[in-house]
């Protein structure tokens, strides 16, 4: 396993079935050392697998084969307990609540590392590399626009797409569902807020909830991606 600090969180519990997803966070306070404190506070009731500083240091707060608590209220896939299949990285960035800032080079050198580190020992495939906001987009926006996904999936780390050739069958609505992100009914999230999430994720230059050609286009290559595509 990778170098990391221990510093374990009691807030935890047994994981029901094996980890099928790498969900990515931003920790969205004013400092690292306040998130980490958080993250180990019994009386928080959060935590994460996982928390990577500015600087490159990561911290290990749970075991990979027990359940933290970060998803929150979240679906994806069908999937509403995200938690129990999740292995979950918080990074250390205000976010946009305390002056959202671009993640240094080193921060994503080492949550590069992490991850090929973590998915070494668990067969996640790329569409299921994630963000909070892609499990929650009614009410998460981490890691946020600025995170590099595209560099992350030219590592072998998730799913990216430059294409703008394919055209989308169906509706975007449908598209999205198909892809993963939960919607009224089954979700409590509506059409323009996936939306949002998935422009923060997949085309970040323009985050409108405006389902354009472009996004169109590039949700269209992404489930040409999957597996049963």
């Amino acid at each position: 396993m990778i170098d990391a600090i221990s510093c374990p969180s009691p807030n935890y519990d047994l994981r029901p079935g094996p980890a099928d997803i790498l969900l990515i966070h931003y920790t969205g306070m004013q400092t690292g050392a306040a998130a980490v404190a958080r993250l180990c506070d019994p009386d928080a009731r959060v935590s994460s697998h996982y928390t990577v500083d500015e600087d490159g240091t990561i911290y290990r707060h749970v075991a990979e084969e027990h359940r933290a608590w970060h998803a929150g209220v979240s679906y994806w896939a069908g999937a509403t307990d995200i938690n129990a299949r999740a292995i979950g990285i918080e990074i250390v960035n205000p976010g946009h609540e305390f002056g959202y800032r671009p993640f240094p080079e080193m921060q994503i050198d080492a949550v590069i590392a992490l991850s090929k580190d973590i998915l070494s020992r668990h067969p996640i495939p790329p569409e299921r590399v994630i963000g909070h906001s892609d499990v929650a987009p009614a009410r998460k926006a981490d890691p946020g626009e600025l995170f590099p996904w595209k560099r992350l999936a030219s590592e072998g780390i998730g799913l990216w797409s430059e294409a703008r050739d394919l055209v989308l069958p169906g509706s975007f609505e449908a598209g999205l569902r198909v892809f993963g992100y939960g919607m009224e009914p089954e979700a409590n999230a509506t059409i323009e807020q996936a939306t949002i999430a998935f422009q923060r994720h997949f085309r970040p230059s323009r985050i409108d909830g405006i389902a354009d050609s472009e996004c169109r286009a590039i949700l269209a290559a992404l489930l040409h991606a999957l597996p049963h595509a």
